[in-house]
């Protein structure tokens, strides 16, 4: 019974989200929504940098909830598996952050595929936080989702809930933002449309 949210591509901070020359905003035809008439798409940027903000009496109170970018990517995406991308949830003052991948390390055979190669083996081999990398999942809308963070809404009088993606080394193209979910951790999955 706890509250879920979509905060669509449009509602979130994109940075670069309004030059064409980096971010595309294109028409989302499937959706059966008002509020999900465009996702964008990412033409190419080294500063990635996403981010979204939900007010915590709009979610349930005493739960946890998790936060998930909702995406795909591009036939020509590049940069979206090295180096991780640092994804955080601030809420109250308190700062969470994990490492997080928003394409898996299956795409050996794409142009990027020997700095892919390379970063596999330095996760398997080296890495200290090889074990705690967050990879995304498929959902069942065809979409991919990867968790961003938990976080617990205690009574709901905390303020805003601030989830920001980010990543500022490396050049990257090819991801399709459709908007960040945020639903309880425990129950039922979702999926908006």
């Amino acid at each position: 019974g706890a509250k879920c949210y979509m905060l669509a591509a449009r509602t979130l901070g994109i940075a670069w989200g309004d030059t064409p020359r980096y971010w595309r905003w294109i028409p989302l035809p499937e959706s059966s929504s008002q509020r999900f008439t465009e996702v964008a798409e990412l033409q190419h940027v080294w500063w990635l940098e996403i981010w979204g903000t939900i007010h915590s009496k709009m979610l349930s109170q005493d739960s946890t909830y998790a936060a998930y970018i909702v995406f795909k990517t591009t036939d020509r995406c590049g940069g979206l598996d090295y180096p991780p991308q640092d994804a955080s949830i601030t809420i109250a003052g308190s700062t969470s952050t994990r490492k997080v991948c928003l394409r898996s390390f299956d795409n050996e055979d794409d142009e990027d595929g020997a700095v892919s190669l390379t970063w596999r083996n330095s996760v398997l081999n080296e890495d200290e936080d090889a074990g705690n990398l967050v990879l995304p999942q498929e959902r069942s809308d065809g979409w991919m989702e990867l968790e961003m963070g938990q976080f617990y809404n205690k009574d709901g009088d905390d303020g805003e809930v601030c989830i920001r993606l980010m990543e500022t080394t490396t050049y990257k193209r090819g991801l399709v933002v459709k908007g960040i979910e945020i639903r309880p951790k425990t129950g039922p999955n979702p999926q908006h449309g």
